[in-house]
């Protein structure tokens, strides 16, 4: 089968380790010819061009505007050219090449017109994984109105690429149950979970974690807890301050690693406050922030509670993979605090509830509590968000 894989994501090669390259190795690995398109912004000052990855996988790097690292107008208007600039690229490249499915992602919601052209021309199928729904994800955090031009736009935007799909993965349950419920016009039997997986790889940590530690001044004997990933409004960043600012937990060390909207912000309320226990540290390449997952005892996740919409953070997989215990703070749309508990593989807490995350802080300090998580965080792993799984529910539909 002919795959066309469609992202904003800017990648050269499927060696990188996420959600979207370990999917794409399982098409490889099973013999199917892969195109990608993996955009490539302005700012960068590199050329257009086709990287062969294998006799039957090839990344096409578009250019497009810039998108990340600029301002909202320009933002904005180079996420609104991008769909054209999918099409043109798709004629000048691709133009030998027919394809049986093309497989593609939110964000972005604007790929419709692309989805269209590539079904009419080749008679394709296609499949949209669904990571984000927008622009209610926006309405949520206070970024848009909840009516008027701009949202109405993207909405219709949205409505379009759900009926160009011809099946839809969705990251849970309630997300399912979302989706069909504020779009009464799609047909249920396209709808399946096929949630956020990677490819899993039970190896034992072998990392000098007293080295790492020293070098971060992290006491030995702490027990640390990591959050690694955004820090922007999606995260609620301001409860996290009041939670590192306001805690006083004796054997507790607090990592958090990231980049984002919200990062100065919270650099400087720790500064501030001078907290001991507390590290924030920029983001950092991959191999170094996989080394932290390997040590930390704890993951973390945060999630706004204004989100209506229900969201599974993939940060979490990377804590699992590494057979790490959970704790969360997020809102009580997702249906995230379910599968923990399902999992029993860590604790929940509403966003905000100071006191709420403070205990099961305190909880989660037991060592054999967190032993026995962390074996239930990878058995987890290992039976919902294998890549193998999510391949073969997409292919399925092909047999």
């Amino acid at each position: 089968m002919r795959v066309l894989f469609l992202s904003l994501l800017d990648f050269e090669s499927l060696d990188e380790r996420n959600i979207y390259t370990d999917l794409l190795r399982q098409f490889v690995k099973n013999d199917h010819e892969v195109s990608i398109i993996s955009p490539i912004e302005r700012r960068k000052g590199k050329s257009e061009r086709i990287i062969e990855i294998s006799k039957n996988c090839e990344i096409l790097k578009l250019r497009i505007g810039n998108i990340q690292k600029t301002n909202k107008i320009k933002k904005g208007i180079s996420t609104l050219l991008v769909e054209n600039q999918f099409i043109v690229g798709i004629k000048k490249h691709f133009s030998n090449r027919r394809f049986d499915l093309v497989l593609y992602v939110t964000p972005p919601i604007t790929f419709q017109k692309v989805i269209h052209f590539i079904k009419k021309r080749d008679n394709a199928k296609s499949y949209l994984l669904l990571k984000d729904i927008f622009p209610q994800g926006a309405v949520d955090l206070g970024f848009i109105p909840g009516k008027g031009l701009l949202y109405n736009y993207f909405r219709k935007k949205e409505q379009k690429l759900y009926k160009v799909s011809d099946y839809i993965g969705t990251l849970s349950q309630r997300n399912s149950e979302y989706l069909c419920k504020h779009n009464l016009y799609i047909d249920r039997n396209k709808v399946e979970i096929n949630p956020n997986s990677i490819e899993i790889v039970d190896n034992e940590s072998n990392s000098d974690s007293d080295n790492v530690r020293k070098k971060l001044s992290i006491p030995k004997d702490s027990v640390l807890f990591l959050y690694g990933g955004n820090l922007g409004k999606p995260q609620g960043i301001d409860f996290l301050i009041r939670f590192l600012v306001d805690q006083k937990i004796s054997g507790a060390f607090f990592l958090i690693v990231g980049s984002g909207t919200e990062y100065d912000k919270l650099e400087k309320a720790l500064n501030n406050a001078d907290k001991n226990n507390v590290r924030l540290l920029s983001q950092l390449p991959k191999f170094e922030y996989i080394e932290l997952e390997k040590i930390c005892d704890v993951g973390m996740i945060f999630l706004d509670r204004r989100f209506t919409i229900p969201n599974i953070p993939s940060r979490m997989l990377g804590y699992m993979a590494m057979k790490k215990p959970i704790v969360a703070a997020t809102d009580c749309n997702t249906d995230l605090k379910d599968i923990m508990e399902d999992g029993k593989f860590g604790f929940w807490s509403e966003h905000g509830d100071f006191s709420g995350l403070m205990k099961n802080i305190e909880l989660i300090l037991n060592v054999e509590k967190r032993k026995k998580m962390g074996i239930n965080s990878f058995k987890y792993l290992c039976e919902n968000y294998d890549v193998r799984d999510s391949y073969q529910k997409i292919i399925n539909h092909f047999i």
